[in-house]
């Protein structure tokens, strides 16, 4: 994208001038454009195609050290914004001015746009594969194409922005058995292009491993999480690495540097140039870099933002990210990614003597505490390495961080779940109960 093109009618430039004309010392504007061309499928039919736009900017400014922040979407009358922000400074402390220095970036565009028209053929071509194998399942779905520009300037001279177009799918298949409901789901992040047969692939999968119910174990099994369901670690993981976490002594990990948190073939970084989620610079306007967090089970180090790299003595990572439009910038992970190990899904659950694989959850863990008691929306049960059926009113309980500990095999099939890179693992010391 040129930067002529970049939204005009938000005043981009001209709100920092405005700002320091109306007595701010300091001021930044973070903007956003997205444009997203969904095509919907329900009942095994499309249903629906759309086309969204949205734009917004976030002006934030200080003045005489106070902060004050506001945000517009669409036309915006310039000098009513800068009013909004300076109204906001006098109900506000001040605090230190936490501002990237001057360059100029304008990174290359990511992706590729798809038409419309391909979008649906993807769709109705994946539906198809599903029904010749089971004519009675109602798939619903989704494929996606968005384009959104991020910049970011402020009173320094900084001016970056970047331009991200990626493609993604979603598809689930409804099995009705007189009471018996099943709901198998997979879905898929790229950029240029789409893989719909390997999501295709996954849920027949797990269609023909459905098609009997058994019983849960009735004791205590190791359990394989599959990348789907290895969120359930990750989540906590990533809170406990955050560094204002650190600083309020919430992370159980605040005075563990250098010391062993997980079991040895555990290594996880942040790799911001990976995949599709890849970013070049925080909205802070800090570059993104790459960051070793556990090397073999060792903690090495915490990531955060301006304000959190100040006041822990460790500088910016380059992870300082807003929730929304209107949020301050907070410490968050760009990529996650958990290094490989050994062997694919169906080696792992060829390991199992007796076991539970755990694919699909409702519900999540209790955030940085680790503490998770959750229902099994999608496992099925093990014996002596071979899926013999679903089980069904199954959950599962424990402490991530005690699991963490007990890694049992690490797979070589990690994948995309969400801005997360993780594999399937084995592991012990999660609890489970179920109806027989």
């Amino acid at each position: 994208m040129a930067h002529h093109d970049l939204p005009s009618s938000l005043h981009t430039e001209q709100l920092i001038d405005l700002a320091l004309r109306s007595g701010a010392q300091h001021a930044e504007v973070y903007q956003s454009r997205s444009l997203a061309r969904p095509v919907f499928f329900e009942a095994n039919r499309l249903k629906q195609l759309e086309s969204s736009q949205a734009e917004g900017v976030a002006l934030r400014l200080w003045r005489d050290g106070r902060p004050g922040l506001t945000v517009a979407y669409g036309p915006v009358e310039p000098q009513a914004l800068v009013d909004r922000a300076i109204a906001m400074t006098q109900l506000n402390e001040p605090e230190p001015v936490e501002l990237a220095d001057a360059r100029t970036e304008h990174y290359p565009d990511l992706g590729e746009a798809v038409p419309v028209e391909a979008l649906v053929e993807m769709g109705k071509g994946a539906i198809a594969q599903i029904r010749d194998a089971y004519p009675e399942v109602l798939c619903t779905a989704e494929w996606e194409c968005e384009e959104e520009t991020t910049r970011l300037l402020n009173s320094k001279g900084l001016d970056c922005y970047y331009t991200d177009t990626t493609l993604s799918c979603f598809l689930a298949a409804e099995w009705v058995r007189g009471e018996d409901f099943l709901n198998v789901a997979d879905g898929q992040t790229e950029r240029g292009k789409l893989d719909p047969d390997k999501v295709v692939q996954s849920i027949l999968q797990r269609l023909n491993w459905a098609k009997e119910n058994v019983s849960p174990p009735r004791r205590r099994v190791p359990i394989l999480l599959t990348a789907k369901a290895a969120d359930l670690l990750w989540d906590t993981v990533q809170a406990a690495l955050n560094g204002r976490q650190v600083l309020e002594g919430a992370s159980p990990w605040s005075d563990r540097l250098g010391e062993v948190v997980m079991a040895d073939p555990l290594t996880l970084s942040q790799q911001p140039d990976s995949g599709p989620y890849s970013c070049p610079f925080d909205d802070e306007g800090t570059p993104t870099q790459p960051l070793l967090l556990i090397r073999e089970g060792r903690l090495q180090q915490f990531y955060g933002d301006r304000t959190t790299g100040r006041l822990l003595g460790t500088g910016t990572t380059g992870n300082g990210f807003r929730p929304g439009m209107g949020s301050y910038p907070t410490p968050g992970l760009v990529n996650l990614l958990v290094q490989p190990g050994k062997g694919s899904l169906c080696d792992l659950i060829g390991q199992l003597d007796e076991g539970l694989v755990v694919d699909q959850l409702l519900g999540g863990g209790d955030g940085i505490s680790g503490e998770f008691s959750v229902n099994v929306e999608l496992g099925y049960r093990v014996q002596k390495g071979q899926i013999i059926g679903r089980v069904k009113d199954t959950m599962i309980a424990g402490n991530v961080y005690t699991v963490l500990k007990q890694l049992v095999a690490l797979g070589d099939d990690a994948d995309w779940n969400g801005p997360c890179y993780t594999p399937s693992l084995i592991v012990e010391g999660i609890s489970t109960t179920g109806r027989n």
